[in-house]
């Protein structure tokens, strides 16, 4: 799709800012990292298959400059029922994203139209299988100094901010009150089967793709804002694979300790293996990297 920007906007072309390591039959972990030019954050990227047969879990990261503002969006895509949904996210989501011409004057409006455009496109795309694969999006899109945080699904994204762990994104669960409500209102049941699910089938009330769920399985992403001060120290997305066996606090604490973030985003995966989980496993981690604005006191 052609968008015209307008005269007075310059886009660089979006770039992946790292080559992805191939998963070695599953068991080695895929990891790598990356620098921000102007040194002010950096990312690491790990991702296991684990235990599973098959690995359902995407990532992406992306990198672009509009108007001379630096944009950087990471995500993490957890497949069911098959991968393509997953991969279909990671080929043309952040691509769609970057490509619309509000983004820069509306983020949090083109991201909402953008997650659902790229649902119906991939629907579309899949019409004619008899697949009928869903994934988790859990994004976080970094415009200069402004992050937002876009979710559907139950992958999940932290942030640590003077230390303290705060969730940027609440898990999309049938069993949430005000998600069965939505679910109830347009038909249908959220019901016990092992764990909550809707219809029986699916352990989530959002999703891309799961065209039978449609109805009541929407993309639509739940979407929250900071602005990158002093205190924030670094934001943490994974699959529920991490998030099933360590909590938010956790994740933080083992991150914070390590200085390079695609050693930290290793020990992640690495915990959450040896703490049991039984799914794919994958995480981001960024660290911000905020300079001294006063001079080192010389009694010190």
């Amino acid at each position: 799709m052609m968008v015209d920007t307008g005269a007075t906007e310059k886009r660089e072309p979006i770039a992946d800012v790292f080559m992805a390591k191939e998963d070695d039959g599953g068991f080695a972990i895929a990891s790598g990292g990356w620098k921000s030019e102007d040194g002010k954050f950096s990312w690491g990227y790990s991702s296991f298959r684990g235990k599973r047969v098959t690995m359902e879990d995407f990532y992406d990261v992306k990198t672009s400059k509009i108007d001379g503002e630096t944009v950087c969006m990471f995500g993490i895509f957890d497949g069911h029922g098959g991968s393509r949904a997953a991969e279909y996210l990671k080929e043309h989501l952040f691509d769609n994203l970057i490509k619309h011409p509000q983004f820069m004057t509306d983020v949090k409006s083109t991201i909402t139209e953008t997650y659902q455009q790229t649902d119906m496109d991939f629907l579309e795309s899949e019409r004619d299988t008899c697949r009928d694969d869903g994934s988790t999006a859990s994004t976080a899109v970094l415009v200069g100094r402004h992050l937002y945080v876009a979710n559907v699904g139950d992958s999940r994204t932290v942030i640590s901010k003077a230390g303290k762990a705060i969730a940027l994104s609440e898990d999309h669960k049938p069993n949430r009150s005000d998600e069965r409500k939505r679910i109830e209102s347009a038909g249908g049941v959220v019901m016990w089967a092992g764990t909550w699910r809707v219809g029986g089938i699916l352990a989530m009330s959002r999703a891309f793709g799961n065209r039978m769920l449609k109805q009541f399985v929407v993309a639509e992403p739940e979407i929250q804002e900071q602005e990158i001060d002093e205190e924030f120290e670094l934001l943490i997305l994974a699959s529920d694979g991490l998030w099933d066996v360590v909590p938010n606090e956790d994740a933080v604490s083992l991150a914070r300790a390590e200085e390079e973030p695609e050693i930290a985003a290793r020990k992640l995966t690495e915990a959450a293996f040896n703490r049991g989980s039984a799914d794919n496993i994958t995480c981001i981690v960024v660290k911000f990297h905020h300079s001294k604005t006063e001079a080192e006191d010389p009694r010190h």
